[in-house]
């Protein structure tokens, strides 16, 4: 389960030599990108969609993140609700882990008061500190403090002990989507469709409020019961007004201005709602290699040049193309009409984005899930010994890095 930060992207000295190697070749030729595709997919397309234009719902305009409650304007950090030290572990009998990362895990979780199942994230707040990951950590739970929205994971709650940080999140049960895509290999487009529109709504919401996500992947899109999405980790979600630099998100999904290391907006989302709709499609994506070598996918980031699968519709292609483009003053969701002109394209000509947003479109793939607490659509992981959790008798000299837990 993904709601669980991997080992960080090195973007130190490594990444700079690789940026300027991939800038250097990319100057002297254009580097061809890979293409072809794979078999069909298993899933049925999903149920026919009313049409409409663009979205009418906007996003609560008092809705915006940033690090911490310290940080945010006073305004802002008075609207956050209330989250920190809602709950004890003692709330919670603890049922399997869902997912490991670096430097912690995600449980199964089941509240001994309305005995509903929620995931928990727990942190060792050493190992967040070792990683350099404290900004990003009380970035994530500031954010989800905020934001709510249908197709984004809700936080209900954040603790803290000597060594541990909590974070009470939604529980959702059926999977990641990236199983779902290996699985099938790739999906016909009506799925695809669905599956980006959501998507394009949830990170249409985070921009209307000033964040950027930045990790948006397969990995960290996951199924509910009744085939939704639910975005979730938002460790690299950041609240940005303007312009930022810093780099991080997953090189095969790297917008072109952060590969250069160059300042950059929302728009990189849009660039990865891009890559992301062409791995659906395709059964991979865009950019990528086979050996992993980080120049060489440098390069065919910068170099840009996209190759589509003969099956590709002739209108996901020209979406494709104004998503995945290098020039920012021709990328979609980077002009003066903004994301109208993704709601807008004719690809998504069919989709009723209001039905979509109430969830009153079927999805188009039901997973497999029996009862509450059914944790079969995650891989099963070795469990840790919970009795080192909620120990207060330990001294706690890293505490005060986090103080909205």
């Amino acid at each position: 389960m993904s709601a669980i930060p991997q080992q960080p992207v090195d973007y130190s000295a490594t990444h700079e030599a690789a940026v300027a190697a991939a800038a250097a070749a990319a100057a002297k030729a254009a580097t061809a990108t890979a293409g072809g595709g794979a078999s069909s997919s298993q899933h049925p397309a999903p149920a026919v969609v009313g049409a409409t234009s663009v979205p009418t719902h906007v996003a609560s305009a008092n809705s915006t993140g940033t690090y911490s409650s310290a940080s945010l304007p006073l305004a802002i950090a008075a609207q956050q609700r209330k989250l920190s030290g809602r709950y004890a572990l003692t709330d919670f009998a603890v049922e399997r882990t869902l997912g490991t990362g670096s430097f912690g895990r995600v449980h199964l979780v089941r509240s001994r008061h309305n005995h509903r199942f929620y995931a928990i994230k727990v942190l060792r707040k050493e190992q967040v500190v070792k990683m350099k990951q404290v900004e990003h950590t009380n970035s994530e739970r500031a954010i989800l403090s905020i934001v709510r929205h249908p197709f984004l994971v809700n936080l209900w709650g954040t603790f803290k002990d000597s060594t541990f940080l909590y974070m009470v999140m939604d529980y959702v049960p059926g999977g990641e989507l990236f199983t779902l895509l290996r699985k099938s290999q790739r999906f016909p487009h009506p799925v695809a469709k669905f599956y980006a529109a959501e998507v394009a709504l949830a990170i249409d919401y985070l921009h209307q409020n000033n964040i950027i996500y930045r990790d948006l992947k397969p990995e960290n899109i996951l199924l509910s019961a009744d085939g939704h999405l639910k975005i979730t980790d938002f460790g690299f979600a950041k609240y940005v007004p303007d312009v930022t630099w810093t780099l991080c998100g997953t090189p095969d999904y790297l917008a072109p201005e952060i590969v250069s290391s160059k300042g950059y907006n929302k728009s990189v989302d849009w660039w990865a709602l891009g890559v992301l709709l062409y791995e659906m499609l395709a059964g991979h994506p865009p950019f990528f290699t086979e050996d992993g070598n980080p120049i060489k996918l440098y390069e065919k980031i910068i170099a840009c040049k996209v190759r589509y699968p003969p099956y590709f519709e002739t209108g996901v292609k020209d979406l494709l193309k104004n998503l995945l483009t290098a020039d920012l003053s021709k990328r979609y969701g980077n002009l003066h009409r903004g994301s109208k002109d993704i709601f807008g394209h004719l690809w998504f000509a069919e989709v009723d984005w209001d039905r979509l947003y109430r969830r009153e479109i079927p999805a188009p793939y039901l997973p497999t899930v029996t009862a509450d607490g059914d944790s079969s659509q995650f891989e099963r992981y070795p469990e840790n010994d919970v009795t080192e959790y909620s120990r207060t008798d330990l001294p706690d000299s890293l505490g005060h890095l986090f103080p909205d837990f």
